[in-house]
């Protein structure tokens, strides 16, 4: 595996403060994320401030998660930016939240269809499915990505 490279480190002053991938913003998430052959990953721990019952992972929360490691796909496997169209989860089990739980997403392109992209993404702990989704991306031409959303490319470390 390899880590991937935040492509908009340096971006604070135009507006990076993202919620899920922004290393600096106090209340996010601050994913990090890793290229596993044709997979995009994210570990991440569910600490407790993100419960929506007692010691479970808040569903928006996992929509969030799911959500960001797909658009990353895009971003290292298309070299692109795109704008989610369609979130579709199926919720299977709890996903517990402590200091000592592990939260594995993982998403894989099943295929593109023009300027499409449906993008499968899982959340497991210890091996097991949690939760599952279908998500799809409308994909912004290179121009518009680099332009409007200051793309610049998406490398992993070496």
């Amino acid at each position: 595996m390899k880590k991937i490279i935040n492509p908009w480190i340096g971006l604070e002053d135009e507006g990076y403060n993202c919620f899920a991938c922004a290393p600096h913003n106090p209340c996010g998430l601050k994913m990090e994320f890793w290229e596993d052959g044709d997979d995009i990953v994210s570990y991440w721990n569910p600490g407790d401030n993100f419960q929506g019952w007692i010691k479970t992972l808040h569903g928006g929360i996992q929509a969030t998660i799911m959500d960001e490691v797909g658009a990353w796909l895009i971003a290292r496997k298309l070299q692109t930016s795109a704008m989610t169209t369609n979130l579709n989860i199926r919720y299977r089990r709890p996903i517990p939240t402590g200091d000592n739980v592990t939260l594995e997403a993982r998403a894989r392109l099943r295929e593109q269809k023009k300027m499409f992209a449906i993008i499968d993404v899982t959340l497991s702990v210890k091996g097991r499915v949690c939760s599952e989704a279908e998500l799809t991306y409308y994909c912004f031409s290179k121009e518009k990505a680099t332009e409007e959303f200051h793309f610049r490319g998406c490398e992993v470390e070496k």
